[in-house]
């Protein structure tokens, strides 16, 4: 394109200029580019999101936006790191799909929780994000098309799996439209930033948990106050100087509080995985997963017989988790996780063979494998 500016040019001035009036008027030449190539791109995104509208098809298409980034991934030769390729373009994106039609997302709130910031990075920041209480509001609100999404935890690497997630896929229609894997990393935070002017710390339950070796060699006197929630925590401790809440470093930019410590976790690779729940299907990337829920008969080597065409097509298994059905004593669902899409030949009939040693079998959604 004409406007584009010349990267040939770029590299000779760098070259031959030490002046450096002359490079920031560069810096602004390229700015000037930027701009106009991305009001461009939302140009035909818009153009894209008529035909949609035309054709009945869905706004947000998954598959093709990870072809986007990876794309962009192989194209990228630096010094942009991959992380801020990717978080700069899934909000450029963002913004390219709120040009076709605005999107709501539900999410276990409140704001500055680690699951707002999930869903912020699956859907960057020009998307709706609608606050609910419980994992089942984020069900419902999706079940009644208030929002187009949901975002909800599933498990996390050193506390297991949400049970309440997994229950509630037996009752919902909604499927796994994409998953995410996010760092947990906590903070130490108040309003003044000093440490020893801290008498309570606030928390929830499972972030005291995960930061119960820090606390007790740094702060093993000071008293400790459960919260629903790490944000409300962080409300909590906005409330007064002589408070400190565990929560995340956004919590702290939301409530205006000072990081007294950072990085306070016990372990360094707590990572929890939250699902997008939705109506819509998504396309096979040639990378992704397919999660089944199924109850077996109840009959010696049921589980054994359910699993075998896994293990048959030579398909590899993520996970494997069982919950009780709570309608009939010492009966349990299963969940599986599976590589590969229900649209592969494989995996289709992999599943319809262990439908058949199943009472009860239910594919809970094929999506774009991220682990």
């Amino acid at each position: 394109m004409d406007d584009l500016v010349n990267v040939k040019k770029i590299k000779d001035i760098m070259k031959s200029s030490v002046n450096i009036e002359d490079l920031r008027e560069l810096i602004d030449t390229i700015d000037s580019s930027l701009i106009n190539s991305i009001n461009q791109r939302l140009k035909v995104a818009g153009q894209i999101g008529v035909i949609k509208a035309k054709e009945g098809r869905h706004v947000l298409d998954n598959a093709r936006e990870i072809k986007v980034l990876n794309r962009l991934v192989e194209l990228n030769e630096g010094p942009l790191t991959k992380d801020l390729l990717i978080k700069i373009f899934t909000d450029i994106i963002s913004e390219a799909r709120n040009v076709q039609a605005p999107v709501k997302v539900a999410y276990l709130g409140p704001e500055a929780t680690f699951t707002h910031m999930a869903a912020m990075d699956c859907f960057g920041r020009s998307t709706t994000f609608i606050s609910q209480s419980s994992i089942k509001d984020v069900f419902t609100e999706v079940e009644k098309k208030i929002c187009d999404y949901g975002v909800v935890p599933v498990e996390n690497s050193i506390e297991g799996s949400v049970n309440y997630t997994l229950d509630l896929f037996f009752e919902s229609s909604l499927k796994i439209f994409s998953e995410k894997y996010q760092s947990i990393s906590h903070d130490l935070l108040s309003l003044t930033g000093d440490k020893n002017s801290i008498k309570e710390i606030y928390s929830h339950p499972q972030s005291f948990g995960q930061c119960r070796k820090w606390l007790g060699q740094y702060c093993p006197d000071i008293k400790q106050i459960e919260c629903s929630s790490n944000s409300k925590a962080a409300q909590m401790a906005k409330a007064g100087e002589n408070r400190a809440a565990i929560a995340s470093s956004e919590a702290g930019k939301l409530y205006g509080l000072k990081v007294v410590a950072s990085g306070i976790e016990d372990y360094l690779k707590n990572t929890t995985r939250f699902l997008v729940i939705g109506r819509d299907k998504t396309s096979p990337t040639g990378c992704d997963k397919t999660s089944v829920m199924f109850v077996t008969h109840h009959i010696p080597g049921a589980l054994y017989k359910a699993l075998a065409p896994i293990a048959d097509a030579g398909i590899n298994m993520d996970k494997l988790e069982s919950r009780p059905t709570k309608y009939e004593n010492w009966n349990y669902f299963f969940f599986v996780d599976l590589h590969g899409h229900i649209m592969d030949p494989i995996v289709k009939k992999t599943v319809t063979n262990m439908k058949k040693q199943c009472q009860y079998l239910k594919i809970l959604g094929s999506y774009p494998n991220t682990g």
